[in-house]
Order: structure tokens, then C-alpha cells, then sequence
């Protein structure tokens, strides 16, 4: 089994496509099956630990795998048992229901197992189970002590995440050959359990991947303050907000973090390495600036727009969140000379956006070429896209990130990255990646300040 990280993802029709140029190169469409059936099975034989198990067959090549994978699980002495929804029903899966000996039992009837593995349905699903297919699995399911899908659990839309119906929890599933946007994306995420991806053979390259350890920006025996990134923070009527970004930016790895506000500044305010000054237009224009953060608190008003106006005038790359993400418009991102990166979590997206319609990823794109920048769509599957399509997916987030304030560290976090001298995609990736394994370092019921303290920790 093979780590995600990086790893290639595919849609249904991009992962048809490279397995068709697999058969037009003269390999058997029953040979790829094979393959696939015996690497689930000697995941499934080192899971089972002996016990039971219990594979569901449907009628396609999904069941196809399900059927090689019994057989093998017979030929090394496991217990094993086959039930199915009805006849193979193409030749792949005819071909594997012919390798397997025992009997085939009904799904309707068939008693549980310890283990139950589903290979009822793969790839390509667009519309919910039989009622009875749905019952048996759900029951069979509830009785498993383990779970493992073949590919995706049964009842998901393979490209956009959609669940057709009440989808059972799976502890294991294992993606063959690459991985696929449901894997990634919610709610179907939420029930992979841990996804594990198989090598069967299937070369993959669809300009999407998942998020990866980035090559983070590190100081030499020549760095200084403005080499390693300044990141001018622009505040506005909620300080708390931008001053966690700046602190995010500094803890990140910024050289030089300026904390730009209308209001006094704070008699011992912290962390005291933070250059806090008046906010003035033609502050921006300094070129020292490696990244302007614009949004977190910075309100809605008439003084809001001015500055965010400012800030696009500039020509200096642009981190958008927040608030900014309220005031702008697609149009007016366009306009912006300079690299930019926007950072809308799904409230934000909508306003700016619309109706999102059909796959995040598509959304996100879509999204991303219409601006000209990379946008980061924030949630607990977050997207990034870059203008010429190219995609990051990344796994489901800490859930205790939903809490005041981690976006305005992630801004700032993206903010440094971005200074540093990364392109906008490797900037919001690093961004990004940083920030989830501060989540992680921090574990639970962590509040912002905490997130942003991590940062340094995890650049270690």
C-alpha cells in the first residue's frame, strides 16, 4: 500500500481512459483485473488477521475484482465467502466469477461475516442503490467489526464526493491504481476511513494531485530580514484578526512581517518582532513587500474599500481573505497585475462566485481561471486551483479547525510562503500543508493564538 501524499487523482473517465490505454498497448483487460483483485487480496488477508470474510459481488468490473480477490483469499486458506446482487454481467467479471469455486449466495440472505469486504460498486455511480442492494449492505455493515471498500464504498459519485443514500462507514479503502476525487472530497470522504492506494500498473498523470510535504524556503549564510520575505499585513476594525495573521507570517518564516492599522498601536502588543505602523497608500508600494495579506478583519466600509483598492493597485502579490473577499469582485481580481492568491472558505466562495454547481474541484477551477489567481476553497476537503487547472487536493482537515481565527492564520501562513518567493501554487500549497500539520501538532480544543505558535515548531 502506497501513502497518498503527492499521489496522482483522477476522475472516472480520465482513470477509464488510462486503463484503455493500457488495453490499446495489448494488455488484457483480464490481466488489469487480476492484478487488482490480488493486490486488494493480500491487503484484505493482512487486515483480516485470519478471521472471517464475507466479499459482496456486483455485477460489473468492480465485482469483477471482488470475485479475483475471493479466489485468492481461498487459494492462501482464509475463510472465505462470496455473496452477490445477481450474474456478472460483463466479460471481465465473467472471466472472475469463473475462478471462484464455492458458491455465490444471495446478498439478500447471506449471514455477516468479521470482514466484509464491498466490491458491489465502483467508478462511475450516478445514481442512488436498489432499495435492497442499499438494506443488504447497510446490514452486512453494521455487523462487520471491519469494513474495507474496493476502490470507493458503494453509493458514492466517484468525481464530486456525492453520496446516493445512507453510505455505510468504512474503516479501510483501497483505491486501485490512483486515487479519485471522492476519496478527497465530502461528505464521501468522511467515510473512506483510512484510504490506501494500490499499484496495479495504471499510469496517471490528470493535472490533479494531492497535497504533498512542500520544499519550504530555508535561510543560507547570505539570507537577511527582506530576502527571506517581508508580508505587510493590512488591519482594519477587528485588529485581532490581522494580528494573528501576522503573527502566522512571522511564525511561517517571514523575514519581516508590517502590521499596517488605522488604530493606535498597543502599549507591549505581541510578539514585539512584529513592525507595527500607521497604514498609509503608499506604504504598498514599498518593493521590499514579498506579499500583501489583505481581509482578516479588515470590515466591510468605506475605509475597508480604500485600502483593498490600494492593495490591488499596488502590483504587489496579494494573499485575499476575509473581509477583502466580501468587497471585491471576480472582475476587479482579474485586473490585478500581480501574482494573487484568494482564500475563500464556502460562504465566501458563493458570495464571489455563485452557485457553486457540480464537483469542488470544477468550482475551484473554474473559480481560479476567471481571476487569474490560485484560489484556496477552504473547508475540511480543501481545493486549490491554479488559473491553468492544475489541482491540489487535500485530505480531510482536523475538525478543530473550526474555530475563530485559523483562517487568518492560514492567510498569513500563505502570506510568507508567497513573500519567500514561491509561486502562487507552491506558496498556497506550503500554505496550506503548514497549517494542517500545525492543526495536528496542536490536537484538540487549540484556539488560533495556538495554531499560530505552531507554525514554528513545525518549520522545524
Amino acid at each position: 500500500m502506497i501513502p497518498i501524499d503527492g499521489q496522482p487523482v483522477l476522475t472516472a473517465e480520465q482513470m477509464r481512459a488510462a486503463e484503455q490505454r493500457l488495453f490499446d498497448d495489448g494488455l488484457a483487460p483480464t490481466k488489469l483485473m487480476q492484478r487488482a483483485g490480488e493486490a486488494v487480496s493480500r491487503s484484505v488477508a493482512r487486515l483480516a488477521a485470519g478471521r472471517a470474510v464475507l466479499v459482496l459481488c456486483g455485477p460489473g468490473n468492480n465485482g469483477g475484482d471482488g470475485y479475483v480477490v475471493a479466489a485468492t483469499l481461498q487459494r492462501l486458506g482464509l475463510p472465505v465467502r462470496v455473496a452477490a446482487t445477481g450474474a456478472p454481467r460483463t466479460d471481465s467479471a465473467v472471466w472472475a466469477r469463473g475462478l471462484w469455486n464455492g458458491p455465490v449466495e444471495s446478498l439478500d440472505v447471506t449471514e455477516p461475516a468479521p470482514v466484509l469486504v464491498d466490491a458491489l460498486f465502483g467508478i462511475g455511480l450516478t445514481r442512488a442503490l436498489d432499495a435492497s442492494v442499499q438494506a443488504g449492505l447497510s446490514r452486512l455493515a453494521t455487523a462487520a467489526t471491519l469494513r474495507i471498500a474496493v476502490d470507493l464504498p458503494s453509493g458514492v459519485g466517484s468525481d464530486d464526493g456525492h453520496l446516493f443514500g445512507d453510505t455505510p462507514r468504512f474503516n479501510v479503502t483501497l483505491a486501485l491504481g490512483t486515487l479519485k476525487p471522492a476519496h478527497l472530497l465530502q461528505p464521501s470522504a468522511g467515510i473512506m476511513g483510512a484510504v490506501r492506494l494500490l499499484d496495479i500498473g495504471v499510469p496517471a498523470d490528470g493535472g490533479s494531485r494531492v497535497v504533498m510535504r512542500p520544499t519550504l524556503p530555508e535561510p543560507d549564510a547570505t539570507s537577511h530580514k527582506y530576502s527571506r520575505g517581508m508580508v505587510a499585513i493590512v488591519a482594519g476594525s477587528m485588529s485581532g484578526a490581522s494580528e494573528l495573521a501576522a503573527t502566522a507570517a512571522a511564525r511561517a518564516g517571514a523575514g519581516y512581517v508590517l502590521h499596517l492599522s488605522d488604530a493606535p498601536q498597543q502599549a507591549g502588543a505581541h510578539p514585539h518582532a512584529i513592525v507595527r505602523r500607521a497604514f498609509e497608500p503608499d506604504t504598498l508600494m514599498d518593493e521590499r513587500i514579498g506579499a500583501i495579506v489583505i481581509g482578516p478583519g479588515l470590515g466591510r466600509d468605506e475605509g475597508a474599500r480604500a485600502k483593498l483598492g490600494a492593495a490591488l493597485g499596488s502590483g504587489r502579490p496579494l494573499v485575499i481573505d476575509g473581509d477583502a473577499l466580501r468587497l471585491v469582485d471576480a472582475e476587479a481580481l482579474r485586473t490585478h497585475i500581480g501574482p494573487k492568491i484568494a482564500t475563500p472558505h464556502g460562504g465566501e466562495f458563493t458570495h464571489l462566485f455563485g452557485d457553486k454547481g457540480g464537483a469542488k474541484t470544477d468550482a475551484t477551477r473554474r473559480a481560479a481561471k476567471r481571476t487569474g489567481a490560485v484560489v484556496v476553497h477552504k473547508g475540511a476537503d480543501t481545493v486549490i486551483a491554479a488559473p491553468d487547472g492544475r489541482t491540489i487536493l487535500c485530505p480531510e482537515a482536523n475538525s478543530w479547525l473550526s474555530t475563530a481565527g485559523t483562517g487568518d492564520v492560514l492567510a498569513g501562513a500563505i502570506g510568507a510562503m508567497l513573500a519567500a518567493g514561491l509561486e502562487p501554487l507552491a506558496a498556497a500549497e506550503a500554505g496550506v500543508w503548514l497549517h494542517g500539520q500545525a492543526a495536528r501538532r496542536c490536537g484538540r480544543a487549540f484556539i488560533a493564538d495556538d495554531l499560530a505558535d505552531a507554525l514554528s515548531a513545525v518549520r522545524g
